[in-house]
């Protein structure tokens, strides 16, 4: 795994992140194996851990105390935990870094330390101390949306999650494999790079959709392909 990471060291007129400057830039992170700091044991930082064990990452805990939450919402999760104070060695060859401690100059001191070691941190809940922003997840198999309000209220974009995950529902997750399925079927089948968008665009809308859920995965891709080929025959 190989990233370069640039960091901006001023004022809020020079630093990049500063979000009167420019937007952020929205990316999905492959964490396989990926080394992960997490500074703090309460009920927010396990659900920091969770979601990075989710994601395939390596988890190393620094605390002093491990609080009861964290042990219920962890159970069961292969973490590291050292039982220490803060230092800056706890930082070594790790990619990126969660500071999740009640302590404002604990938080500032890891984040000043991310940056002079050029690794990303997120100081939960303090935007101005974040190289990323963590988004609100909708998730239905390998379908993902994340919501994100650039570290302005991470409560509303919660609650416009709830709202889409209302809409986004097992059978999206379904469709999403079908696609995929006919994607690799005519990748093999040496379909034009051209006519491959065509057909994926196509097949990609609202109707194929519901055809998909009136007739079933099988049949929608029989006839799909069907269609398609027939198409491509008379063209």
């Amino acid at each position: 795994m190989a990233f370069d990471i640039i960091f901006s060291v001023g004022s809020d007129k020079q630093v990049g992140y500063n979000s009167r400057i420019m937007a952020k830039y929205p990316i999905y992170l492959d964490l396989t194996n990926a080394p992960a700091v997490v500074v703090g044991a309460g009920s927010v930082a396990a659900r920091k851990v969770k979601t990075l064990i989710e994601a395939g990452a390596a988890v190393k805990v620094v605390t002093k105390t491990v609080e009861k939450d964290f042990d219920e919402i962890c159970k069961g999760l292969t973490i590291e935990i050292v039982i220490s104070d803060y230092e800056r060695s706890h930082l070594k060859e790790a990619f990126l870094v969660i500071a999740a401690t009640d302590d404002p100059e604990l938080n500032t001191r890891i984040y000043n330390d991310c940056q002079s070691l050029k690794i990303l941190c997120n100081v939960v809940d303090v935007p101005h101390l974040c190289n990323f922003y963590v988004p609100s997840v909708i998730r239905q198999g390998d379908l993902q949306i994340a919501i994100s309000t650039n570290g302005k209220c991470p409560a509303y974009a919660a609650h416009l999650r709830r709202t889409f995950e209302k809409l986004i529902t097992e059978d999206h997750a379904r469709f999403l494999e079908g696609l995929d399925d006919i994607r690799r079927e005519i990748i093999a089948n040496g379909v034009p790079l051209a006519d491959r968008k065509t057909m994926l665009v196509k097949l990609s809308n609202d109707d194929s959709f519901e055809m998909f859920l009136k007739e079933g995965p099988q049949a929608w891709k029989q006839k799909s392909l069907k269609m398609f080929s027939a198409k491509r025959n008379k063209g």
